[in-house]
């Protein structure tokens, strides 16, 4: 029988009404009805402290670390701000250096799916800067992302999407993630040696170094 995934959702805004919360929840439910079990994590709720690692015993701090460490595969979900993710979701990604201290650190063989809301047009531009980070954390996303055009009118206000097709991707995205970190986990894709190549092209980073 095979053995449950675990999937997390990271996203939202510190805006109570979140077009990113709404695009994370449909893909998250997707990732359920695939069998996974999952945690949302909306930042509006989980109100996280500046990155500061004295803060670290911080409860929030402490729920979001120890679920991103337990996950499979994770959801990440950021609006698009002045051509990037906001502050807020960047500020939760820092937190995951908490992640360096484990054996693999950080997110290896942890598989990611991305979604960027936009008021326009450009959400790719988001993605760009999450795929970025996701490779220095030494995880994998899979190919098929996200982008929400035109956001502030693809949700209704209890979080359906409007569009179909948009519903469509986004509960494609849930399902391939728990697929996804299925095969990942059944063995594992990052070999010893690329574990090693990778610790000297990014090392972790030592705050007593």
């Amino acid at each position: 029988m095979a053995t449950m995934v675990s999937i997390v959702g990271i996203g939202g805004s510190l805006d109570g009404s979140s077009s990113s919360l709404a695009a994370l929840k449909i893909t998250m439910d997707a990732a359920e009805a695939a069998g996974a079990s999952t945690m949302v994590l909306d930042l509006h709720d989980l109100k996280l402290p500046m990155y500061e690692p004295s803060l670290e015993a911080t409860p929030s701090v402490q729920k979001l670390v120890s679920a991103v460490r337990d996950a499979d595969g994770l959801v990440w979900s950021s609006p698009l701000y002045h051509g990037t993710i906001s502050g807020a979701f960047k500020n939760a990604l820092d937190w995951l250096e908490l992640l360096r201290r484990d054996d693999p650190p950080y997110l290896t063989d942890k598989v990611i799916g991305l979604i960027s809301t936009a008021g326009g047009a450009q959400g790719l531009q988001a993605i760009n800067t999450m795929e970025f980070i996701v490779r220095s954390l030494r995880g994998w996303t899979i190919p098929l992302v996200v982008p929400v055009a035109n956001a502030w009118q693809a949700f209704e206000a209890d979080g359906r999407a409007k569009d179909p097709v948009v519903e469509k991707l986004l509960r494609a995205l849930g399902s391939e993630v728990v697929r996804s970190a299925g095969v990942f986990g059944a063995g594992g894709a990052t070999t010893a040696d690329a574990q090693a190549a990778e610790g000297v092209l990014n090392p972790v980073y030592s705050p007593d170094a």
